[in-house]
């Protein structure tokens, strides 16, 4: 068989030539060189380049050869001569190169806090050359890459005070952007025609594999992602007490409380980390503790089954900690509390931070706002104190007598259910749960999720969802009681709360599927998926025209 020798490359800057270079000296010189004259120079190679760097970039991240050889300068040189020159960004395939060099800049920004040191040093306009793209100067696609560069830059303490120069410009940027880039990837890309979409952009999120599925698929993801990033980098600031007043602007903070990174994104902190994070601010509390919309919300992801509960919960209890505005929130709270007291982790932490002034409002006549505060904090401490109390001073018999009671009146109440007696049954189950003894958590669950049933009939939904939350706070995080799952979807549901319903149900599948061996999805579960689902797309509702959604 003949062999015939590979064409020898003439060009002596070739990058991928130097990368096999065996002298490593020779090639570090050779690889140097080139980063100085790419942007100086015009190929249609600079994009095969930049491509490979970014593949590069992206697997190994925390090689410091590249950036030591002035990888930074040549990156940031590349999207400055992208902004100042249409006419080059138009030609060829340049048009690719500032996503590639941005990209690059932030992949090797992101672990190491010395390789975000060397991007801003002085001689490097690194910030200044991410930040034209984060204004929005060439697409939302380069935008993305911008805000993910900016926010590893800004998350290491060197690096951030670099990007901190740049503050009230950023800081703008990003609450603009976390509010309207789902409109602006809607109006500019998933509501356009495939026929008139940049192509540039369909290659960049499908990289040639898949069809126009994938693509949707892609953007939806970056698009989301771009909101992440920008609430990522306010999280910066905030973090370092920064911009603190900004940030808390009540318009914004409405907004950022239903942000979500949805189940593409179930990782990011989102709108409730930011929150999480001014919290932990006197200035924040105060702000975010005068927006009752937001303390709804905390309330209603903190009695979910949201990847976000965790951290609901610990931003309800920064607040209740601050005596400057733990009544405040106590007054929207209501009963919620109460529920969120029952669970077997928080639940003591919860009570022993709303009662520790129970005695001024019991005896030194503080009052709170509303009459339903009054009686929450009342029923708490029925719950966590009054009722052990009396639980201590019975008897064996006494409480033998309370657990035969007990079983008798859960029966009774199943039996008035099953005739269409549903007040009837929802009154008994009340008296069930009252005597219920604390050591009856099975039973109590069942008092408590059978309850939630009846209200459901009755369209009570946010006493079911109460219901509900009780029986899974009693019956823990690692078996939760799949029904009261499944009930507390439905008042979710009932109630309007699209997010909450959705993961609620696919908790009860996931736990069913678990536990019963079943691997097939109940239809009944399938239909509030797909439901909830629709109503949760963050693209839902967007009129390409108005720009406005209705989701």
């Amino acid at each position: 068989m003949l062999k015939f020798d590979e064409p020898q490359c003439t060009n002596p800057s070739c990058f991928f030539c130097s990368m096999k270079e065996p002298n490593p000296f020779r090639r570090r010189s050779k690889l140097a060189s080139i980063f100085k004259e790419i942007p100086r120079t015009e190929s249609k190679d600079h994009v095969l380049v930049l491509s490979g760097l970014w593949n590069i970039a992206m697997s190994e991240p925390d090689d410091p050869e590249f950036p030591s050889l002035g990888l930074f300068e040549c990156m940031s040189k590349l999207i400055d001569k992208s902004i100042k020159n249409t006419a080059w960004l138009l030609k060829d395939q340049n048009i690719f190169i500032p996503y590639y060099a941005a990209h690059i800049i932030g992949s090797y920004a992101m672990n190491k806090e010395e390789l975000a040191s060397l991007a801003v040093e002085s001689k490097v306009f690194v910030v200044p050359a991410l930040l034209e793209l984060l204004r929005g100067r060439i697409s939302w696609v380069e935008q993305r890459a911008a805000a993910r560069a900016l926010g590893h830059l800004a998350s290491h303490e060197k690096s951030f005070e670099a990007v901190s120069l740049f503050e009230d410009e950023i800081v703008k940027l990003s609450m603009e952007i976390a509010s309207t880039c789902l409109k602006n990837v809607y109006e500019s890309f998933l509501g356009v025609e495939d026929s008139l979409r940049l192509k540039y952009q369909s290659d960049l999120l499908t990289r040639g594999l898949g069809g126009l599925g994938t693509e949707n698929q892609k953007a939806e993801e970056w698009g989301i992602q771009l909101q992440c990033w920008s609430l990522y980098l306010l999280n910066c600031f905030a973090s370092r007490g920064k911009s603190i007043d900004r940030i808390c602007e009540v318009g914004f903070l409405k907004k950022v409380s239903a942000m979500w990174g949805g189940l593409v994104n179930r990782k990011s902190p989102g709108g409730i980390g930011l929150i999480r994070t001014l919290c932990k601010t006197e200035l924040g509390r105060s702000r975010v503790s005068e927006v009752r919309e937001v303390i709804k919300r905390l309330c209603d992801v903190s009695r979910s089954s949201d990847d976000w509960k965790e951290m609901a919960i610990d931003t309800l209890l920064l607040l209740l900690k601050d005596s400057n505005v733990r009544y405040r929130v106590i007054d929207v709270l209501g009963d919620c509390l109460v529920d969120l007291a029952e669970d077997v982790v928080v639940g003591d932490r919860v009570a022993q931070v709303v009662l520790q002034d129970y005695h001024k409002i019991k005896y030194n006549g503080l009052k709170m706002r509303s009459e339903e505060a009054q009686r929450s904090i009342e029923n708490l401490w029925e719950v966590k104190v009054e009722r052990k109390k009396k639980e201590k001073l019975m008897s064996e018999t006494e409480l033998e007598e309370r657990r035969k009671m007990v079983k008798s009146l859960k029966k009774q109440g199943k039996k008035k259910f099953l005739m269409g007696f549903v007040e009837e049954a929802m009154e008994i189950y009340t008296v069930g749960i009252d005597l219920c003894p604390l050591d009856m958590i099975r039973d109590k669950v069942v008092l408590y999720s059978n309850r939630a049933q009846c209200c459901l009939l009755l369209k009570k939904a946010e006493s079911a969802i109460s219901d509900a939350t009780r029986a899974l706070c009693l019956s823990g995080v690692d078996d939760p009681h799949g029904k009261s799952l499944w009930r507390r979807s439905q008042a979710y549901d009932l109630k309007g709360s699209s997010r909450e319903s959705l993961m609620d149900c696919l908790a009860f599948v996931d736990q069913r599927l678990q536990h019963l061996n079943r691997r097939k999805v109940p239809n009944y579960a399938a239909q509030m998926i797909r439901k909830q689902m629709r109503d949760t797309w963050v693209f839902s509702g967007f009129d390409s025209k108005t720009g406005e959604s209705d989701g």
